[in-house]
Formats: structure tokens, C-alpha cells, sequence
């Protein structure tokens, strides 16, 4: 899980990005090669919260993961703080991420 801001653009997306890569900073995605498997086959499933969930740019957001195949979701949530000027965004991520993996002595 993440957090990102945009302070002075109001832009979400940025804001969006940001989380997505605090989420990243704080986790390793080395599941799959320590299983064997390559990271591109992982599946990751991102969920963005911000206050104006139609501004952010889905594919911007994906294009933060180094590898595997993501899936973005943008939810109402977040927060917008108003000040004289503008408004600061605030952005929640969470990435799940999963694997397909074949189990010993399973028959396919």
C-alpha cells in the first residue's frame, strides 16, 4: 500500500503514479523468480482511491510497474485539501500481486 500527492497541479494521475510507486518502495516483488517463474508472468492488480477517480490515466499508472501484467482500478477515495491557491490531491494505491503456479504431483 501506497501514498502519493500532488501539491500544487491538482493533477491525479501524478498524484496516482506517486502512490503506485510508494506501494513499490515498501515491497519486493521477487515471489516469482524465488519460485522460479519470471516476473513478467505475474498479474498485479493496482487500486488507485482518489477524490476524482475519471482524471487519472490508467495506463500512466500501469506503466510504473517494472513487470508482469497490471490491471488498474480507480475508486472515489482519497482526499482533496482545499487552500487559497489550489488544491492538494491525495492518492491511495494498494497492489495485490499473484502467480500461477503449478503445484507439485497436480496433474494438469
Amino acid at each position: 500500500m501506497g501514498m502519493g500527492t500532488d501539491l500544487h497541479g491538482q493533477d491525479y494521475t501524478k498524484a496516482a503514479v506517486r502512490a503506485l510507486r510508494d506501494a513499490l518502495w515498501h515491497n519486493s516483488l521477487s515471489i516469482a523468480p524465488a519460485l522460479g517463474y519470471s516476473r513478467d508472468v505475474m498479474e498485479v492488480e493496482v487500486e488507485i482511491g482518489v477524490a476524482k477517480p475519471e482524471q487519472v490515466n490508467k495506463a500512466e499508472v500501469a506503466a510504473v510497474l517494472p513487470y508482469g501484467k497490471a490491471q488498474v482500478t480507480v475508486v472515489k477515495g482519497g482526499l482533496d485539501i482545499p487552500n487559497e491557491d489550489n488544491t492538494t490531491v491525495v492518492a491511495n494505491a494498494a497492489a495485490v500481486v499473484y502467480l500461477d503456479i503449478d503445484v507439485a504431483g497436480e496433474s494438469s
